[in-house]
């Protein structure tokens, strides 16, 4: 649960001792969306709407994986926390579910906490077919709460009675996991008694908790993990907190204990709560030895939603310099993604041939894969999001004297790097020799045309073994849900003013112009859309416009001017005068030929004009002063 870095003490006070009130459903507030807005992850989970922080009771059933996070479905700031929730087939595509955990519905302050699956009925819970699915939460003791049709809807157990209490001060973050071992049940809950800690708590029923022991460290804050992974023939436990530090250690009779208490990062960046990791948990109930984790990723933020999900990566333990560490890759399901692959092998590069390798690469969302022989570089690395004037928005740097990657040591082995990025439209995602290095970063790439250019660079000479770029699709064209009907091919993106999905269609406001674009351009066509000016000046239809909407023609319809009017930046085309009605519907038609122009309202027409100032451009949609909504976008 974050606590530091976002100044939430005094809205937390009045959730405390909020009163528990029963209504008839779940809340499902979310605006729709085509999860296309601006800097909206393409393949890492954001919350449909409002505002989402740590990982919640990460999971697997029957196909399924579920992910619940701490969520604050009304604004874009932390608020009251509620469980918010959704579920995957591939860990890849994910699916937007009606909220879990509810104030209101289930009591308590509903903070951070763990899951799992009662898959031999230990509760006695099991009432059909589906097994129990059991989830944790509370501060200063544990609330169990429980789901009966596959983690969807949770009721209260025993009324909110906390299940464990733990001793005095402050203590959250209940994460359960089993011990084969032993073949029972533990608990571990970060607590500030007598200092930072871990409680451990051991249980036969997953309902009745017995204090087993704690281990006292002064970097284990909040929201700790528990997880046994594979090491050398054997097992260890891997205890880590909220910040991504972790020990390796033994779990035996309820007691955690390491021979190297100095803990390492899973994630070598700067972690805290609101940075791009935190919060980490593993999911629990996987059929086999994989450990999967995702993280929450606090600094992304859009019109209708804020932070999202780390992508899902595989944890392993691997001995490094004599001890056991933990290495993540990509889950290997991303290849489900990959539309497109570009592939060179065996090149000798400096600086200048390793520019022009990449000259002809574009691409927006992306994953590149290189083997590199350095022995004779000073550095090489990766420039990306590049454009024609030179601006990149993010390098990522291997310095080969330094031994390190982007600042995190990296040794060479034999000479050898491996560099994997996963570019997303707001995260960077950097592992380095096969997860020795994982780092995760929000990026504010910019996704506006003519800048989606890959640059190698090279200090010295390398010899490149392999180097791959997969084009990845977008992971919400099978879940989002796009309001905007259109036969225009390629993302669109707001370049001025705000835009939303609404059930009517896109929806535009702002106090001057404002332009949602679409990346595909033409020349000569015919455009034609359904326009509803809902209050203020203008909505309109544009075509033929630049990147930023600097240069463009626009055909709108004008409520107070009373006009169908064709325009563009330094003049007034055409205009035909006609009364014009707000939250009335509009179908506006525009044919293109050269510089001829020829407009129609409703099937008639209205406007015979030429300008020869621009020739082609891109497709999109205006308002100006105001709100309106527009629909059935096409193009022929």
């Amino acid at each position: 649960m974050i606590l530091k870095a976002l100044a939430v003490g005094a809205a937390l006070l009045g959730v405390l001792g909020s009163s528990v009130q029963q209504v008839p459903e779940p809340e499902f507030p979310y605006p729709v969306t085509n999860y296309q807005e601006d800097n909206r992850g393409q393949f890492h989970f954001s919350s449909r709407g409002g505002w989402m922080n740590d990982v919640n009771a990460p999971l697997y059933y029957r196909g399924v994986y579920h992910l619940y996070y701490q969520h604050n479905p009304h604004g874009l700031a932390w608020d009251t926390m509620h469980w918010g929730h959704a579920t995957s087939t591939d860990l890849v595509h994910w699916q937007q579910k009606p909220i879990a955990l509810e104030p209101g519905v289930h009591p308590g302050d509903l903070w951070s906490g763990g899951g799992v699956v009662d898959t031999h009925n230990v509760t006695g819970l099991k009432s059909g077919d589906d097994d129990p699915i059991v989830v944790y939460s509370g501060t200063n003791g544990v609330t169990v709460f429980y789901s009966l049709d596959g983690g969807n809807t949770f009721k209260t157990f025993a009324d909110g009675k906390k299940v464990v209490v733990p001793p005095a001060k402050t203590s959250r973050d209940p994460k359960v996991f089993w011990d084969p071992d032993s073949r029972r049940w533990g608990m571990v809950v970060w607590s500030d008694q007598g200092g930072n800690g871990a409680d451990f708590y051991t249980s036969a029923n997953l309902l009745d908790w017995t204090f087993a022991s704690r281990y006292q460290a002064d970097w284990l804050f909040e929201c700790p993990d528990m997880v046994r992974m594979p090491y050398e023939g054997g097992h260890r436990w891997v205890l880590s907190d909220g910040s991504g530090e972790y020990v390796v250690g033994t779990f035996a009779n309820g007691t955690f204990s390491t021979a190297h208490p100095v803990p390492a990062k899973i994630n070598q960046t700067d972690t805290y709560a609101g940075a791009g990791y935190y919060a980490a948990l593993t999911f629990g109930n996987l059929p086999t030895d994989r450990v999967v984790s995702m993280a929450w990723q606090g600094q992304n933020q859009g019109t209708s939603w804020t932070g999202n999900a780390t992508f899902p990566v595989e944890q392993r333990l691997r001995s490094i310099g004599g001890q056991p560490r933990v290495v993540s890759t990509p889950v290997p399901e991303i290849a489900g993604l990959r539309e497109s692959t570009r592939s060179w092998v065996g090149r000798t590069l400096d600086k200048d041939s390793a520019k022009r390798l990449l000259a002809g690469v574009q691409a927006d969302t992306y994953e590149i894969e290189a083997s590199v022989d350095v022995r004779q570089a000073r550095s090489i690395g990766f420039r990306l999001h590049t454009s024609p004037d030179g601006w990149s928005d993010r390098d990522v740097l291997y310095d080969v004297a330094a031994g390190t990657l982007d600042g995190t040591p990296m040794p060479a082995d034999k000479g050898r790097v491996k560099l994997r990025l996963l570019v997303d439209r707001g995260q960077l995602e950097v592992f380095g020799n096969d997860g020795e290095v994982y780092q995760s970063r929000n990026v504010n790439f910019d996704s506006l045309p003519g800048g989606d250019g890959v640059e190698l660079v090279v200090d010295g000479k390398v010899r490149l073994e392999s180097l791959k770029i997969h084009e990845l699709a977008s992971s919400w064209k099978q879940t989002g849900e796009s309001t905007l009907k259109t036969n225009i091919a390629g993302d669109w993106y707001p370049a001025a003013g705000s835009w939303t999905d609404t059930t009517g269609g896109k929806q535009g406001q702002a106090s001057g112009d404002a332009f949602y674009l679409s990346k595909a351009t033409g020349s000569d066509f015919t455009l034609d859309g359904d326009v509803r000016l809902v209050s203020g000046t203008a909505a309109a239809l544009t075509f033929r416009a630049s990147k930023d909407a600097s240069r463009h023609y626009t055909v709108n319809i004008d409520a107070d001017a009373g006009v169908v009017k064709l325009w563009r930046p330094g003049r007034d085309i055409a205009t035909y005068p006609t009364p014009i009605e707000r939250n009335r519907g509009y179908h506006l038609k525009v044919k293109a030929a050269g510089a001829q122009f020829t407009v129609w309202l409703d099937g008639k027409q209205v406007i015979s004009a030429s300008d020869g100032e621009i020739a082609s451009g891109q497709f999109g949609l205006n308002v100006f002063r105001g709100t309106a909504v527009l629909q059935n976008v096409t193009r022929s």
